[in-house]
């Protein structure tokens, strides 16, 4: 086992939060972001051989729920339903891969579908054109 540098990962965590946007477009972009990243490091590793990254997976599965709780099913409707459902397709694929045969996890497409989104939700961002 392997122990970090407390000092080290104070920084990382600072740094990391001056990245958030302040806007709620914003977040959700970056979280978005930050999922497919986490997801797609995840694949490569698995596929890799390699042991999977902990922090990975530990922003995969902060990412969906902060996607997932911040759904509003009154207003959305149907977009928010599907919007679950892939959030939650993605939040099985992570949890797959603690499973003895972890090659059944589609992380890539998962990637893929939060590629989309997030693609989808830029060009809706205020002030896109």
């Amino acid at each position: 086992m392997t122990y970090l540098d407390p000092h080290a990962s104070y920084r990382r965590v600072q740094e990391d939060a001056a990245r958030v946007p302040a806007d709620p477009h914003g977040i959700v972009q970056f979280t978005l972001t930050e999922l497919e990243r986490s997801l797609r490091v995840l694949a490569a590793s698995r596929d890799a051989g390699r042991a999977l990254p902990d922090t990975h997976l530990t922003r995969a599965l902060t990412a969906i729920y902060i996607l997932q709780s911040s759904l509003d099913f009154e207003a959305g409707g149907e977009i928010s339903d599907n919007l679950f459902t892939v959030y939650e397709y993605c939040r099985q694929q992570v949890l797959a891969t603690f499973r003895p045969d972890a090659t059944t996890a589609r992380l890539d497409l998962a990637a893929s579908q939060i590629a989309d989104i997030a693609a989808a939700w830029a060009s809706i961002a205020p002030g896109a054109v």
